[in-house]
Order: structure tokens, then sequence, then C-alpha cells
């Protein structure tokens, strides 16, 4: 009896093993702003560059700046001798206040003519000569004007002062030197880092984007480090070239930004994020939920039993981590974000966490100098 029992036990058929849940990320379709970049590599220029050089010949008195250091505008860098320069003006001065006498007793000299020629004790070629006189001597006084302003000038050249506000580089000469007009190493580099400019590239399929973006208003802008993580500073996009590099097929695009911490250098490159959209209100799920297959784009939805089915949506602009959608979904589904190769249509899901997909958008007031572009 006990061995039919048990070989009865045994015949009878087990119940199915239950499918295992398989434990994946949830991520819920909702409605965001999601603005819309474009983004390219560029290259930190300085707002004005400026090389000082010498106007004059003559040796260098004294070096007034110290390499690196901030400058203002009209403050003193390098003087030269100006002694050669004030005597040359002296000259310049004395040869006109010459002429002046001179041209002062030609008019006196008149007035006494201008007397006697009445009574015929004065001939008319006398006149004449003394009118020529006054006229050569006045031509040659506004010739000794033009010496002295001319010598004046020299001698302000021998005082060289910062024509920008900005920082000065590595010095290129000492006092004592011997400098010329016709050098063209230059003295020091003055360049203006407050604000400061960076010329980045396109495509050329941008251009239009970015166009009607500042055909709207003022199109901002994003430096970024070379690995995206860190935002260096905020500008504002100042134009498009004027023209198409046809033999890369890129625009060149300029940004102005204020670069009040220096964390801005010229000859740097960074990247450049420029915003040119804002969309309103769309449905967005995480870029790692979205899946493409060879009928395109789709995601897996969270059934109410906690199976799945696949949906094939339409896509749209990524930025960051979220993607737009633009068909195929509806605010509220569910969808999943993780362990996509396991599953299959039907496969029981375990969800593990909510992922938010709701892109930060910059706003005005925020302090990083950004506005969404309406």
């Amino acid at each position: 009896m006990a061995v039919a029992a048990w070989r009865w036990l045994g015949a009878k058929p087990l119940p199915a093993a239950k499918p295992k849940a398989i434990a994946v990320d949830v991520a819920t379709v909702n409605r965001a702003d999601v603005p819309v970049y474009l983004e390219g590599l560029g290259t930190v220029q300085a707002f004005y560059t400026v090389t000082i050089t010498a106007r004059v010949d003559g040796q260098i008195e004294k070096v007034a700046f110290k390499e690196g250091q901030d400058v203002k505008k009209g403050d003193l860098l390098v003087q030269i001798d100006p002694r050669p320069y004030q005597a040359a003006l002296g000259v310049a001065i004395a040869a006109r206040d010459k002429d002046r006498a001179l041209l002062a007793n030609a008019h006196r000299d008149m007035d006494r003519y201008a007397e006697l020629e009445p009574e015929d004790l004065a001939s008319k070629q006398t006149v004449d000569t003394q009118r020529a006189l006054i006229a050569q001597l006045s031509a040659q006084i506004k010739g000794d004007e033009a010496a002295i302003d001319n010598a004046r000038t020299q001698l302000e050249y021998t005082t060289i002062r910062s024509p920008i506000d900005g920082r000065t580089g590595i010095r290129q000469v000492d006092p004592g030197n011997n400098v010329h007009a016709t050098g063209t190493t230059g003295m020091v580099v003055v360049t203006q880092l407050e604000p400061i400019s960076i010329i980045f590239t396109l495509p050329e399929e941008a251009f239009g984007q970015l166009s009607a973006a500042l055909a709207r208003g003022t199109v901002t802008a994003t430096a970024l480090s070379r690995d995206d993580k860190e935002e260096l500073d905020h500008g504002t996009v100042e134009l498009i070239d004027n023209q198409i590099d046809q033999s890369t097929g890129t625009i060149r695009v300029k940004v102005i930004l204020p670069n009040k911490q220096r964390r801005l250098w010229p000859g740097q490159f960074v990247n450049v994020r420029v915003m040119t959209q804002l969309q309103r209100q769309v449905l967005t799920i995480p870029a790692t939920a979205l899946e493409r297959g060879p009928d395109g784009p789709f995601t897996y939805v969270i059934q109410p039993d906690s199976t799945i089915r696949v949906a094939a949506i339409t896509a749209g602009e990524q930025t960051g981590d979220i993607v737009v959608v633009e068909k195929g979904l509806q605010a509220g589904d569910k969808v999943v974000a993780s362990n996509q190769y396991r599953l299959q249509p039907g496969s029981l899901i375990h969800p593990n966490a909510l992922r938010p997909n709701a892109p930060k958008v910059a706003k005005s007031g925020d302090g990083d100098g950004t506005e969404p572009v309406p």
C-alpha cells in the first residue's frame, strides 16, 4: 500500500512555477518645459588685444608695469627718454615766435606805406611787395604751428600708456634698452579679459535654427568645460559670421561673456551650448527609456498588472538625459528605464524606483545669467 501511494503521488503533475518578476527602474511620462540646445567646440579670445610698440626711437627710462598686472586705460606702461623731443619742441616754438615777430614788424611797415601811398611817397610796387611779405610770413607761421604740433606729438609718444583696460603679459623689454619706431616685436601685449569672447563652430544645417532664434531676441549661451561637467560662464550670442566655410561646411559664431570670475582665458578650448528654443509643456521620458528597433524608436510601457507592452513612439529633441515624445504616449504612462535587454512583451516586472525626467531650465533671476527663450 505504501509503495502504491508513493507511485500515485509521484505520477501527479506538479503546479507550474510562477515567472519571476524582473527588477527595473520606472519613469513616469510627464509634461515639462524642455530647452533646445546647439553645441559646438570653441576657442576663447580676448575681447581686445593690443601689442604695445614704440612710435619713436629712444632709450627706455622706466617700465611702469608688472607682468600679469591689471591696468586701466591711460595707465603709464613705458617711459622713453623725452629730452631729444623736448628740445625739438623748443626749437619749433622758437621758430614760430621769430616768425611772429617778423610778421608784426611787416604789419607796422605796411601801415607806414599805407599812409605814404596816397601822397605818392611810397611806390605801388613797394606796397605790393610788403603785402606779399605779410602773406608769406603768415603762411610760415602756420607751418611753424604744424611743426610744433608734430614735435609735441612726438614728445607725447615717449610716454606710452595703456589704450585699454586689460591685463599685461610677459615683458619683452627692460629699462636701458633702445627701442625703434620700426620695431615689430612689441614691448608687451595687453589683453582685455572682462568681457571676453568665444568663437565656436556649428554645422551649416544649424544656421536656420540659430538665425531664427536671434530674430526672436537675445540668445543665451553657456561656456562649459571640455567634459561638459562644469559651467564656466554665461553670456549671449553676438553674431553669426557673414559666410559659411565651404571646406568644412560649418559656420562661425561669436559669443560674448562677462567673465567676472576669470574662468575663461584667451586660447582656451571650451564647449559652448546655445539655447535656441524652449518647448513648453511637452511630453518627456528619460533617454534611458528610449529604445530603437528595425521599425523605429519604441519604449516599454508598464501595464496595470505589472506586465509590459511595446509602444512605438515618435521621438523629438533630446536635451541631456531627457527625450521629447511627440507621439505614442500619454501623460501619466509609466515606462521602463533600465534592464530592457531582459524584457520581452508580456514580461512581469518589479519596479525599483521612479526616476525623475524633468529637465532643469534656468529661470531669470536664478543668478546664472540665463533666461529661457520664448
